[in-house]
């Protein structure tokens, strides 16, 4: 807290370890789901959306086990579900965390987890709560988020969901080649379907965490790529996650070893080689991704309209690999720009007359450069422009 830092937790109901001492002696038989021998979820997460749905495969969905090691808990027992909440809010008060991240948010009892994040949210109204729906479909995603009309009634109360759908967008449009059409159009039409979210600016954006290869191997190590994508995750709409070490370009090449992904951050201790804290034994390309990175946040921190301003994208042009969007309120516009194309870009403004006027004033935010009534732009290959709009 001194040093302005927040505490998110890592926090499960669905499931426990299969050594936690609960195993030893079990408070009832039914704490946790039992079954005649070992059945495991089906991961079938369009079960609980599906109006076709077997009751079968709904049972084995929230009641199997998550993996041998897991025990799934039976949040139905009332004993089990009061704890839990109460739990939760012990660890706020306790630690004074500033949020709560729940894992497998779908997989335990439904309403048990509406009636946990209803508890949590009237005992702390501006407490953030996020949860992991890891689909990559938005209709599956935003059934979970609060506000959301579903066809079944299901009314949820968490606030903010993870943003899957966008970071699979992502990922696959900065490494797909071109074909007929531009590359960006899978981020582009994920975008499109924010309309199935009661608030998509709620939601938790990220392009990688610790249970998914890092960033930057998932681009293949292309630091322009790299440089792309913390871009558009700085000033698309939604809340961005960056996971540590994304900054100093960690990697995890040739292996998907979660020790490997969740390795420490180099420095702090006698006997790291690397100290990424002071830059000692860091790379040229590592400190220069540090700069870009500490150079793009501390711009977002400060820009407002970037937090809760409104946003227009233009459709890319087959065959282009240029994406542009803006994001204004009645202050301010700011205009992005991706150029995906392996050589620079005459890109012509009159395009976006309907949002700039009839020529370009303004400041490129990342060189600092001035622009002067343009009606054409001169974009650098892999590169992107973020200018504030006069």
């Amino acid at each position: 807290m001194k040093k302005g830092l927040t505490v998110i937790m890592d926090m499960v109901a669905n499931h426990i370890g299969l050594n936690h001492w609960w195993m030893n002696d079990l408070p009832s038989q039914d704490w946790i789901n039992q079954w005649p021998e070992y059945t495991e979820t089906n991961h079938r997460k369009s079960i609980i959306l599906d109006p076709y749905a077997a009751e079968e495969d709904r049972k084995i969905f929230f009641d199997g086990w998550f993996v041998r090691t897991m025990p799934d808990l039976n949040q139905k027992n009332p004993e089990l579900a009061t704890y839990l909440i109460q739990n939760a809010i012990w660890w706020i008060e306790y630690s004074g965390i500033s949020g709560i991240r729940m894992d497998t948010y779908p997989y335990p009892d439904m309403e048990f987890m509406n009636d946990w994040s209803a508890a949590i949210s009237k005992e702390y109204p501006l407490f953030t709560i996020v949860g992991e729906e890891w689909s990559t479909n938005p209709n599956q995603v935003a059934y979970w988020q609060e506000g959301k009309e579903n066809y079944n009634g299901y009314k949820s109360h968490l606030k903010s969901v993870m943003d899957f759908p966008l970071q699979n967008a992502l990922v696959n449009s900065l490494n797909n080649e071109k074909s007929w059409a531009s590359s960006w159009i899978e981020l582009y039409e994920t975008l499109a379907q924010d309309y199935v979210y009661a608030n998509p600016n709620n939601l938790m954006i990220f392009s990688d965490n610790h249970d998914m290869s890092r960033m930057y191997t998932q681009l293949n190590e292309n630091y322009d790529l790299y440089k792309l994508a913390l871009v558009y995750l700085a000033t698309t709409r939604g809340i961005p996650q960056i996971y540590y070490g994304t900054e100093i370009l960690k990697t995890n090449p040739g292996s998907d070893d979660h020790g490997i992904i969740r390795s420490d951050f180099p420095g702090g201790w006698q006997k790291d080689k690397v100290n990424a804290f002071t830059g000692h034994g860091m790379s040229l390309k590592q400190k220069d991704a540090q700069e870009f990175v500490k150079k793009l946040l501390n711009w977002r921190k400060s820009t407002t309209v970037i937090h809760s301003g409104s946003l227009k994208h233009f459709a890319p042009k087959n065959k282009e690999e240029v994406y542009v969007f803006f994001r204004y309120n009645n202050q301010k516009k700011i205009m992005v720009i991706l150029n995906k194309n392996t050589e620079d870009v005459l890109l012509d403004l009159t395009t976006y007359r309907e949002i700039l006027g009839e020529s370009l004033s303004g400041r490129e935010v990342l060189n600092n450069v001035r622009i002067n009534a343009a009606s054409k732009l001169s974009v650098k290959a892999r590169n992107a422009m973020i200018i504030e709009v006069e």
